[in-house]
């Protein structure tokens, strides 16, 4: 990378660990300037504005989440293979964001009634993942792995919502097996909403 673009990757790290502890609006040009040791103008000549670094800081955040969990998920076989990997992948990044915080998670909370162009590229970046999620469901009924009346849309949500419970046990109560209890209740689940033939098998 030339120099101006090895600045702004460093940039964007620092915001990113800013605002996974801080939030994105505890984000700020100064802030982050006193971070890199810059004057807040050379901050701004990578960023326009503090909403364009927040943006910015919600499409990396993206970008990474998809370079761990989904881009490695989606070379396992179509179907339950693929979806319990995109499962098992996201509570592994997201146990090592315990101490730290997820900005998807921390963001929808901070934005969730502020309308605005970083609510808009928070809900663009969590429906995508969602639909990653919904498309694999349905390839594992199209397969046979999951049954036939299975409904995609619950299975799914009951799988975002056992990642927000691990986000509440493990950050917020401190419980020490939120991972195993949410490992748990997944195979539970799978289990539950699995064909005949895959269980037999």
């Amino acid at each position: 990378m030339r120099k101006g673009e090895q600045t702004r990757a460093a940039i964007l790290d620092a915001a990113l660990e800013l605002a996974a502890r801080d939030g994105l609006e505890g984000l700020t040009i100064g802030g982050l300037a006193e971070r890199m040791q810059m004057s807040k103008s050379g901050v701004f000549a990578h960023f326009g504005s503090r909403e364009d670094l927040q943006i910015a800081v919600i499409q990396e955040y993206h970008r990474r989440f998809e370079e761990e969990v989904f881009l490695p998920s989606i070379r396992e076989p179509r179907g339950l293979p693929r979806l319990a990997a995109m499962f098992a992948r996201w509570v592994e990044r997201h146990s090592r964001e315990i101490a730290s915080g997820c900005i998807y998670i921390s963001g929808a909370v901070e934005y969730d009634d502020r309308p605005g162009p970083i609510r808009d590229e928070l809900l663009q970046m969590v429906l995508a993942w969602k639909r990653a999620l919904l498309r694999a469901a349905r390839q594992a009924v199209d397969e046979g792995q999951l049954r036939s009346d299975t409904d995609c849309e619950q299975l799914v949500y009951e799988m975002r919502a056992l990642v927000l419970a691990l986000h509440h046990d493990a950050r917020f109560l401190r419980v020490d097996d939120a991972i195993e209890r949410t490992e748990r209740a997944f195979e539970r689940l799978m289990s539950a909403a699995s064909a005949p033939l895959a269980q037999a098998a």
